[in-house]
């Protein structure tokens, strides 16, 4: 919908953005509330977050040339890498830990992506916004909050292979 050239698809598609960002937030924040989880709850969780911010990840270098492919590709990299690492640790029966960085990271990415995006539908409009719009990305700002994006991103998953070691060891009997 966002690469759709009529500016209503893309305003609709940051509504559709918005929404599933909004409502996976609260489905967090209830299944924590009432202590609803479930295996594939917790498997599917994170996975839908990868699929939400691939899809907008995928959609910045239409905006403008500043967003490299490498950066988005090494965001990738890390999602898919963490969701091996989901997938080799249920085969094990472990459960992976996660940590407060991972979900500031989730927030981080929902955040830019859902700025940046906006701002990408601004530029085709003719009205003020748009000028503004225009005027920032011309200053290559949200080029660089790409990398520090990508940069908490690494970190992260880091993180988790840190943390989560025990998957890589084989068990000694």
């Amino acid at each position: 919908m966002y690469l759709q050239p009529e500016l209503i698809w893309s305003a609709l598609s940051i509504a559709v953005f918005a929404t599933a960002a909004v409502t996976d937030y609260f489905d967090g924040l209830i299944a924590r509330r009432y202590g609803a989880k479930s295996n594939t709850g917790i498997f599917l969780d994170p996975l839908a977050d990868k699929f939400l911010t691939f899809a907008g990840f995928i959609c910045l270098p239409f905006i403008n040339e500043q967003f490299a492919w490498w950066a988005i590709g090494l965001i990738f990299a890390r999602d898919i890498f963490i969701t091996i690492m989901r997938i080799f640790a249920d085969k094990k029966g472990l459960q992976m830990n996660t940590s407060y960085s991972a979900k500031v990271k989730t927030a981080v990415q929902m955040g830019f992506l859902y700025v940046t995006l906006l701002i990408g539908v601004f530029v085709k409009t003719d009205i003020v916004v748009g000028d503004f719009s225009r005027y920032l990305l011309g200053t290559g700002i949200f080029g660089l909050l790409l990398y520090v994006v990508m940069l908490i991103t690494v970190y992260t998953g880091v993180e988790y292979v840190m943390m989560n070691r025990k998957i890589f060891t084989r068990a000694v009997k």
